[in-house]
């Protein structure tokens, strides 16, 4: 699915936590925004988690970030660990709501929950997803779930469930392909992407390291064959987000290094 013409480059978002939790809440999204576009990123990923303070995801405070970041040629997608869909199964309406309001005060072009739900998946009745697709209409942002580090809402299954029950020719709500989430959910990231890909339109790049709980995110290295094949498995015209850490000693030139890298992976 990874066709590439010569010199096409996909474009690369910066996740705001690859530059580090504890720095981000410290000195605020648009500082380390301005070190995204320094590092030559397309976009910039918000993490509504990582705010300091609950005003800053008040609607005037995310105007100002949004103005910030569009001022460094930038575009933001808003994140927020707000789930699409209860631990019953059943539509969060209020949640989904919330995180359209605020990613429209910050004017993103991709806004991304959780997908949620119980472990044998969510909700797929025509009633429920009418529900959630007159909502998300509303919205000129690209709505997104993400496949979770729990089974409940990172399962392939209710991933594919989901999609299959949402009317053909809907790409109103499609997802966020974690490349590294499903090994902490018990899944193979390759037969997720055969079986999901054509509903991906933002991948969130990392590889993992450990076993069990005890799993990190890192960097791919460079010769890393099965994250290689997974790029390969995935559309390459859609944004790559980087969420994996940065090196610590050198933050601003592997930033550099890893968006020129993996816009062209």
């Amino acid at each position: 699915m990874n066709e590439r013409k010569p010199g096409f480059k996909t474009e690369v978002v910066i996740v705001a936590s690859a530059f580090g939790a504890d720095a981000i809440r410290r000195d605020g999204h648009s500082f380390w925004a301005a070190a995204a576009a320094r590092a030559g990123a397309n976009g910039f990923e918000v993490r509504r988690e990582l705010f300091a303070d609950d005003a800053d995801a008040a609607p005037d405070a995310l105007r100002q970030l949004g103005d910030a970041i569009r001022a460094l040629g930038l575009w933001a997608v808003y994140s927020t660990p707000a789930t699409l869909f209860a631990a019953d199964g059943s539509l969060d309406l209020d949640a989904l709501n919330l995180a359209l309001d605020e990613a429209a005060a910050l004017d993103a072009r991709i806004v991304k929950l959780q997908l949620g739900g119980m472990q044998t998946g969510t909700a797929t009745d025509a009633a429920t997803l009418d529900r959630a697709l007159t909502a998300i209409l509303k919205s000129s942002a690209q709505v997104v779930v993400e496949n979770g580090q729990l089974r409940a809402g990172g399962t392939i299954d209710a991933f594919a469930s989901l999609f299959s029950a949402l009317p053909e020719a809907s790409r109103a709500l499609t997802m966020t392909f974690d490349t590294g989430n499903w090994l902490w959910a018990g899944e193979n990231p390759l037969d997720a992407a055969a079986r999901l890909a054509p509903h991906v339109t933002y991948v969130h790049c990392k590889a993992v390291t450990g076993e069990g709980a005890r799993r990190f995110a890192v960097a791919p290295a460079a010769d890393d064959a099965h994250f290689a094949a997974l790029l390969a498995a995935l559309p390459a015209n859609v944004p790559r987000g980087i969420e994996f850490p940065f090196d610590p000693a050198a933050l601003e030139a592997d930033a550099a290094a890893k968006v020129a890298w993996l816009s062209a992976a």
